[in-house]
């Protein structure tokens, strides 16, 4: 999962309506057989069902329940009458039909019963469990529920539109926590905790200022990244009273919203009907909304619905001993390579974007599944929707039995269709290592790290100026072109980007730390490629120094929105670089071959200074040059100017649109940017 867990364990779319042309198109595609498992398989001879009704399939006449378990002998469906309750009021056998799909059908109006599953493997009743596809789960999500998905749609759902996306390049990502975001006091909103709290328009801290969903949109961003917000395990439901915390990434049930989000976990309805609120909300601001999801493995293995429906199945093996392989870090990885987890992968995320709008997918840990499932994801998805994002971690947490050739690693994104990975290499060349937390970076006065940002800033790709032999991590490019490569400088994983600067830098005054905050972040806004910011970082968000937060309560994890007024201009700096690189195409290049074209490093004579021209109004830029400088050193940079007078967009981070002209050679302050241009 998140490298810092495993260190501690170890040791809409655009289209509201879509048409009938389109979601044949996506069934079709769902039914093609999928090739053998390119890893070890002991389950190789179970059948593969094609068909795409597994699952709940309700009317008010008659409901079908499908689940897939070739290994059972028999399976009983259980009714209740609550979520949680010693309340079973009926038991159904099913029926065994063709590709080891179990059947059972219900007359009459079934709605808003609970149920659940129970197999029978090797002469053994296994634990009940929900089915695998279950749409509506109850409390704790421990039963599926048999429930009207019109009845959970809000009004105006039928207009709802996702924003349109021209490019991944056009994206500014903005990753958020649900928590996080209105778990502080001072937030001004009522649903802390909550999907409801991103539906809450005109919030205000205590000095006044736009918090919550305004704040996000007055920053300008375009898609908000959240944290796990499917059911996950680890936070107790009925217990909302009880301060808890988690990040997410211990998946229950993939294809239903997490309860404690919602203002009533117990009835499945409610939670669905809130998320697609918060997804209306945001689209309403113009804000797509991307799901990070965690196919790569469960929560538990033997408990889970997965295992005990189809016991290994859906995990990976080691052929040597037949124990379960780890390379999510997290006791298991899932098996994507097998027929019947891709089907699942495919179908799911087909359902979030059919049924809950949602606008793109990052996926953890995303080298665990391999290339073949991953274009597929592409391929169904963007027949939906052209404008969906699709990225992840392209590494794994530890080694799989799936041979790395047909991982979906950030070296093999070229082997890749429509995926984009996060770049570790101008993360850590900007600020240091992640790994330790005394490492420093171009932004923090690190020696030797200009080429790792010169890199990052021709978004990974081929270049002649770039010295591969220098960059930090690859010493090849990876990347066909710049909308593969995401570019940040901190996440949820980790320091926030001001806590790392200060524990690196402890010699370092308060005034200096903003100054290379400021640096990292204009570069990553400046870069080619897909810019991604952490929740907070524009106000200097603090952890406490604290490194890995996953369960750390709201305290250290929240988004104290008084700092937003205390870092007034932090803020304002932020949202200005955001709109300089929304309205200057020539920082959103869509092709690697543009890139070299247009973009060129000019000669300095400092190993912490990196300068480049941007030529001949590119991408059709409406100035004709732009020159972008950035000085990582403790001491003045001076910089040969090409030809001509030129004007300053950016000078010792303040943003200009005076007539002052430079010419001849520029002098530029420690640990700065500067930003000229030519008309």
């Amino acid at each position: 999962m998140k490298t810092t867990i495993i260190l501690l364990i170890l040791l809409s779319g655009v289209f509201s309506v879509f048409t009938a042309r389109l979601f044949s198109q996506q069934l079709l595609m769902l039914n093609q057989p999928v090739q053998n498992s390119l890893a070890y398989n002991p389950y190789g001879n179970y059948p593969a069902y094609q068909g795409t009704d597994l699952g709940v399939t309700y009317s008010s006449g008659m409901t079908v329940l499908k689940v897939w378990s070739p290994p059972a002998e028999e399976m009983k469906l259980k009714l209740y009458r609550t979520s949680t309750g010693n309340d079973l009021f009926e038991e159904i056998s099913c029926r065994k039909d063709a590709d080891g799909v179990w059947t059972a059908e219900l007359k009459g109006d079934r709605k808003n019963q609970y149920y659940t599953f129970q197999a029978r493997i090797g002469g053994k009743w296994n634990d009940e469990t929900t089915d695998p596809y279950a749409k509506a789960v109850g409390v704790n999500g421990k039963r599926g529920e048999i429930i009207d998905l019109n009845e959970t749609n809000p009004a105006g759902w039928e207009t709802d539109h996702s924003p349109l996306l021209k490019s991944p390049v056009d994206a500014i990502l903005y990753e958020l926590h649900i928590r996080d975001l209105s778990a502080d006091p001072n937030s001004g909103i009522k649903n802390m905790g909550k999907f409801l709290g991103l539906t809450e328009t005109g919030t205000k801290n205590s000095a006044g200022q736009s918090t919550g969903i305004d704040h996000i949109a007055e920053m300008g961003i375009t898609h908000v990244h959240l944290l796990p917000a499917f059911d996950f395990i680890t936070v107790d439901e009925t217990k909302p009273e009880v301060p808890q915390y988690n990040w997410g990434y211990d998946p229950q049930n993939y294809n239903t919203p997490e309860g404690s989000y919602s203002t009533n976990p117990e009835d499945g309805r409610v939670r669905i009907l809130e998320f697609k609120k918060m997804v209306m909300s945001l689209h309403q601001k113009g804000i797509g909304v991307v799901m990070d999801v965690v196919y790569n493995h469960t929560a538990r293995i033997y408990e889970s619905n997965f295992d005990l429906l189809v016991p290994g199945y859906y995990y990976r093996q080691w052929e040597k001993d037949g124990k379960y392989s780890n390379a999510s870090g997290c006791g298991n990885e899932t098996a994507s390579d097998r027929a019947m987890m891709r089907k699942f992968i495919l179908e799911s995320v087909s359902y979030w974007v059919r049924e809950y709008h949602v606008d793109g997918f990052r996926f953890d840990l995303m080298a665990i599944h391999d290339m073949e499932t991953m274009n597929l994801v592409a391929e169904t998805l963007h027949a939906i929707n052209p404008s969906i994002l699709i990225y992840g971690e392209g590494w794994t947490a530890g080694d799989s039995p799936l041979p790395e050739k047909y991982r979906a690693l950030k070296r093999n994104v070229g082997k890749m269709n429509g995926i984009t990975v996060f770049s570790d290499d101008i993360r850590d060349g900007i600020k240091g290592s992640v790994f330790d937390r005394k490492s420093t970076g171009f932004a923090s006065g690190a020696m030797g790290m200009a080429e790792s940002v010169k890199f990052g800033i021709v978004a990974a790709g081929e270049h002649p100026q770039i010295d591969y032999s220098k960059v930090n991590y690859s010493k090849e490019p990876w990347s066909k072109n710049p909308g593969e490569v995401i570019n940040y400088v901190s996440c949820h994983d980790n320091h926030t980007l001001f806590d790392k600067l200060k524990v690196s830098r402890p010699d370092a005054s308060e005034e200096d730390i903003e100054k290379m905050d400021k640096l990292a972040t204009t570069i990553v806004l400046t870069s080619q490629g897909v810019p991604f910011l952490h929740a907070g970082a524009e106000m200097k968000r603090s952890k406490g120094g604290e490194e890995n937060t996953y369960k750390k309560p709201d305290s250290v994890n929240r988004i104290d929105w008084e700092l937003k007024n205390r870092n007034r201009r932090m803020v304002a700096y932020y949202r200005e670089l955001i709109a300089l690189r929304k309205t200057h195409p020539a920082f959103r290049m869509q092709t690697n071959e543009m890139i070299r074209k247009n973009l060129v490093f000019l000669p300095v004579d400092d190993p912490q200074l990196v300068a480049y021209q941007l030529k001949e109004h590119a991408n059709n830029d409406l100035w004709k040059q732009i020159l972008v400088i950035f000085n990582g050193a403790s001491h003045e940079g001076r910089v040969a100017l090409p030809p001509g007078t030129w004007k300053a967009a950016l000078r010792d981070y303040q943003f200009f649109n005076d007539e002052k002209t430079f010419s001849g050679v520029v002098t530029i302050a420690p640990v700065s940017a500067m930003i000229l241009y030519q008309d």
